[in-house]
């Protein structure tokens, strides 16, 4: 790692954070801090659109953020965003504005792998990780649910109910009412009653709380003498009533409760007492490790080859019971093919992009375990959809887009940009399925893949090798007709050594 600065950014639904890190080893070491208290959640409307005045938040935020990551390699930063962008219809249109305003790539997490993630960044916090423990992160958006030990979780969960929706929902105005408080967590505790018992069954030694609902609570309770450390079932019930004796938001007066965390308060706390009372919880601890923590530990190990992507596509592979012989014949090709429309481009760039094509060549054909029969469009539904810790949403729709066009119409693909490496890899992808159809071991198969002078593309392979596979000929050909159909030139050369010439 040429730097030993490293940086998360986390979009989170309430506020945007980020966090400079030192790396020393196998730990980081927090150097530096922001916060913007956003409340993205707070412009999703009813049609799950993002209004403007939320977008110019952020993006503003963003702005900010990207002054102080000024002189940052692209490796030393990963932005991740959470609830709010995975629902929202216009994310992608606000996307390109907040990647161009913070200067770095922001990828949409799923649920389960924010969970995964915060509990990263929990148990490297934690005085004793062999312990077994529950952590619950109250975010804007949604509630992350996690049971692990030491560093590897064994419950992860994300449900749809955070302290911006629920304050907005519940406490309109900032009015406290009993029913209102009531409906808040009677809500909360139907969602919890879903995962209740599995967790119940896997167990606990201790709960811990993480981010800012639970740093809100913790400090309410201390400042206010309601509890003596933590979160705890008692305190929490001294603090309703204080806030139905008050009637109002503004009229609680608490000690401890900052500005910006005080219009989501109320739903913050309706979350965690019905948590309580359905896990039946006496007390809970506070950690300051949380989803930035994670993404920072989770970057660190990517540096150190201990990408968590590989162990995914490893069990992806097992699970789905992939022909792991056949899936090396097609990847190795399918590298083999890529590497020279590559060589313009920085070894970084390189190096990822013969990654990422591995990848979809190892899992091409995991729809297999569901039916032959357009097998890629099952492929490509598992990858887009299933939890595959370490990628991000856009991870696992490129992934997705790749396989679903290595084989049948191109069509299916061709909204792509047309100067995205995507192509690259769907080429190389189709051709190395086609000259592996046999499921066989032939040794190297000569096909060399260039680019013409027009931006297309030219395969040469040997007449003799041709002319001894009229099957693969044909699909080879038939290559061509695709791939016209498309607008995009590739043309198959046939070259006859012994004469040192080319037809075509």
């Amino acid at each position: 790692m040429p730097q030993e600065l490293v940086c998360a950014v986390d979009l989170g639904s309430n506020s945007f954070r980020l966090m400079v890190g030192r790396v020393q080893g196998d730990q980081i070491y927090p150097l530096d801090g922001l916060k913007e208290s956003v409340r993205l959640a707070a412009g999703l409307g009813t049609e799950k659109v993002l209004d403007e005045a939320a977008q110019e938040r952020a993006i503003e935020a963003l702005r900010r953020f990207g002054e102080r990551l000024r002189g940052f390699a692209p490796e030393g930063v990963r932005a991740v965003a959470t609830n709010t962008l995975r629902v929202a219809k216009n994310a992608a249109s606000f996307l390109i504005r907040a990647e161009e305003a913070l200067g770095f790539p922001i990828e949409v997490i799923a649920g389960r792998e924010e969970a995964r993630l915060i509990y990263v960044g929990v148990a490297h916090t934690l005085p004793d990780p062999s312990l077994q423990q529950l952590v619950v992160d109250i975010g804007g958006g949604s509630t992350e649910f996690i049971i692990g030990r030491n560093f590897e979780p064994l419950q992860l969960e994300s449900l749809y109910m955070g302290c911006v929706g629920y304050s907005l929902r519940y406490f309109k105005d900032g009015v406290i009412t009993r029913s209102a408080m009531k409906e808040a967590e009677m809500a909360a505790r139907q969602q919890i009653n879903a995962i209740g018992q599995a967790y119940r069954e896997t167990g606990w030694d201790i709960a811990v709380g993480s981010s800012g609902t639970a740093k809100a609570l913790c400090d309410v309770l201390e400042l206010n003498g309601l509890c003596e450390s933590g979160i705890s079932r008692d305190g929490l019930e001294k603090l309703r009533q204080i806030m139905l004796r008050a009637g109002h938001l503004e009229h609680m007066g608490l000690e401890g409760l900052k500005s910006d965390r005080q219009p989501v308060f109320l739903g913050g706390f309706a979350i965690m007492s019905a948590l309580f009372k359905e896990f039946n919880l006496e007390h809970m601890t506070f950690s300051d490790g949380a989803l930035r923590l994670g993404v920072l530990y989770d970057l660190l190990g990517r540096y150190h080859r201990h990408d968590l992507r590989e162990s995914t596509v490893s069990n992806f592979m097992r699970r789905y019971q992939v022909d792991e012989a056949q899936a090396r014949r097609v990847a190795e090709t399918a590298l083999r093919l890529l590497a020279p429309l590559l060589l313009d481009e920085d070894e970084e760039l390189r190096e990822a992009e013969c990654r990422f094509l591995e990848w979809a060549a190892k899992l091409h054909e995991i729809g297999q375990s569901i039916a032959h029969s357009s097998y890629h469009k099952h492929s490509a539904y598992i990858l887009a959809n299933a939890d595959m810790p370490g990628f991000s949403r856009m991870d696992q729709g490129r992934l997705a887009r790749v396989v679903l066009a290595h084989r049948g119409k191109l069509e299916r693909v061709q909204a792509l940009d047309p100067q995205s490496h995507d192509w690259l890899l769907i080429m190389c992808l189709r051709l190395a399925a086609v000259i592996h159809r046999a499921r066989a071991s032939h040794g190297e198969v000569p096909l060399r893949l260039e680019r013409d002078k027009h931006g297309g593309f030219v395969a040469v392979l040997p007449f003799d090798r041709l002319h001894d596979a009229p099957l693969t000929a044909a699909a080879l050909f038939e290559e061509e007709q695709h791939w016209t159909r498309l607008g995009r030139p590739f043309k198959l050369k046939v070259q006859r050594l012994q004469r040192h010439t080319v037809e075509a």
